[in-house]
């Protein structure tokens, strides 16, 4: 019975591992600068998203923001991009989440914006997909560990018959 649940375990995290990694590391949102002064100008870009699979959707969250900047600007390094004004923006983080067109999520970067003369121009936030990422490789661990501990238990089982 309890090598029975081992191999449920076992499946289930190797599921859900398969789902979550390759999300994951797919999904690649970038906000360039990282960080701007109010008034400044970001670029936001969706680099999975396929121009010809439609317009992409940038839902921009912080202290004083929830709105939806579309964009069907081709980007350089492919994918597709918008400029977002930061005029009359509140200072403090702002969370960057990207939809494209065929209603996949191309993941979320973060930005900042500072007061005027105090930002460091930054290269840029990225996906965060470390918690996914990390997720994933846990369960994938632990589906390896449960099946090594279940092979183990069976070929002990086995010489002890023989």
């Amino acid at each position: 019975m309890k090598a029975q649940k081992v191999l449920v375990s076992t499946a289930l995290g190797v599921g859900l591992g398969t789902l979550l990694l390759p999300t994951a590391a797919l999904a690649d949102t970038t906000v360039s600068p990282a960080s701007t002064p109010v008034g400044g100008t970001v670029v936001l870009t969706a680099t999975t998203c396929n121009p010809t699979s439609g317009d992409v959707i940038f839902r921009v969250t912080g202290p004083d923001r929830d709105q939806n900047v579309r964009s069907t600007t081709a980007a350089a390094g492919g994918g597709l991009s918008a400029e977002l004004f930061t005029a009359g923006f509140t200072l403090g983080t702002y969370t960057v989440a990207a939809t494209c067109g065929d209603g996949s999520s191309a993941g979320s970067a973060t930005f900042a914006v500072t007061p005027i003369g105090a930002a460091p121009a930054g290269a840029g936030g990225g996906s965060d997909n470390t918690g996914l990422l990390a997720a994933g490789g846990a369960l994938a661990g632990a589906a390896a560990l449960g099946a090594t501990v279940l092979l183990r238990r069976r070929r002990r089982a086995a010489s002890t018959v023989a």
